[in-house]
């Protein structure tokens, strides 16, 4: 079998290989992670204190590395955020428009594409133990606070300290929930 084809598991005695090509697969995956992307946006949970809400997306945004690799993954990410320029409401909140990408949140959406870019070329074709798995998901949510941090320093002109206090520390708990949980799907589904 093509170890490069999607495959379809029914159960243990069932194995359907379902697309042969490679650049399909990856087209495939690159859209699917577009969508979980997207559908990770709309679990939206505003802060009062920060214009920044906790999502579901940085979840997906690391395993689009993981699973499609760094140029792929990083590919899936791009498309997330071209379509939501373009005005389709699939940021957080439902929104969608290129001034979104300028606003204050707008660092982080663009983070997305270093984040997977790093997660996936530090995890493509090497064998990691889930600690170090989770040290490298945890690198990529940290490159998604770098990208997203610096925009909201600059949209709000106030100090690098304000702008992390903001858009890092509320969030720090939540993320280390999601690289680990990130992390059991990663396994699980690799195995």
């Amino acid at each position: 079998m093509n170890t490069n084809a999607i495959k379809l598991r029914f159960s243990s005695w069932v194995n359907l290989e379902v697309i042969k090509s490679p650049a399909l697969s990856k087209a495939l995956g690159i859209s699917i992670f577009i969508i979980l992307t997207s559908l990770g946006a709309f679990v939206y949970i505003p802060l009062p204190f920060t214009p920044v809400p906790i999502t579901l997306q940085t979840f997906f945004v690391i395993l689009s590395g993981a699973f499609m690799g760094p140029w792929a993954g990083s590919a899936s990410q791009a498309g997330y955020l071209t379509l939501g320029a373009l005005g389709l409401p699939i940021f957080s909140g439902g929104r969608g428009g290129i001034i979104h990408l300028l606003g204050p949140t707008g660092g982080y959406i663009w983070g997305f594409i270093l984040a997977s870019w790093m997660v996936g070329e530090l995890t493509a074709g090497k064998k990691r133990n889930i600690f170090a798995l989770y040290g490298i998901f945890l690198l990529g949510i940290s490159a998604v606070y770098f990208c997203g941090v610096m925009q909201l320093s600059l949209f709000t002109r106030e100090n690098l300290w304000l702008a992390f206090k903001l858009g890092v520390l509320p969030f720090i708990l939540p993320d280390i929930f999601k690289a680990f949980f990130a992390v059991l799907v990663f396994a699980k589904v690799k195995k």
